[in-house]
């Protein structure tokens, strides 16, 4: 029996559940084919946008047929891609196999991070024990504070509107 690939279509979603599995597995193969279902959906968009700046007459045109020039156009894109026609996807899995072959695998992030919290001293209690003042150390602070010589004038004398004296 021969294998099928692993995604036909972007639209496949069974395919694109299979090609998830695949990247735990082949990540190589798995990123080749997601860049192929991309460059696929870049070509629909595009031939969509240049379907869409003709002028269209209503004497042939219908909703039925934009339709099937919809599906077209979303066969046509795939089966280009699978060809490399635009070299799109090439440059895609170029770009992206670099960063990872320049990004540390997850697990060994993961055992270096687990090796410096072991190393590391424990750090300051977010709670402590004492937060506020006693009531003693309270009542100590209000004695300790300086206290204002000579007598505080607290009443305003009162005066009349004129000026003068009432």
């Amino acid at each position: 029996m021969e294998a099928q690939p692993v995604s036909r279509s972007y639209l496949d979603f069974e395919g694109l559940g299979q090609l998830k599995g695949q990247a735990r597995t082949d990540s190589k193969g798995a990123l080749r084919q997601t860049a192929q279902q991309f460059e696929a959906l870049f070509l629909q968009m595009t031939m969509k946008s240049m379907r869409e700046s003709v002028v269209k007459s209503d004497l042939i045109e219908s909703n039925t047929s934009d339709q099937f020039e919809s599906m077209f156009d979303k066969e046509v894109s795939v089966q280009l891609s699978k060809r490399n026609s635009m070299g799109l996807a090439d440059m895609l899995v170029k770009s992206l196999e670099a960063r990872q072959a320049s990004t540390p695998a997850t697990a060994d992030v993961l055992k270096a991070r687990d090796a410096a919290a072991q190393s590391a001293p424990t750090g300051i209690a977010l709670n402590p024990a004492q937060v506020g003042l006693s009531l003693q150390a309270a009542k100590k602070a209000m004695n300790d504070l300086p206290r204002p010589q000579g007598a505080m004038l607290l009443t305003v004398p009162k005066r009349s509107i004129n000026g003068g004296t009432p």
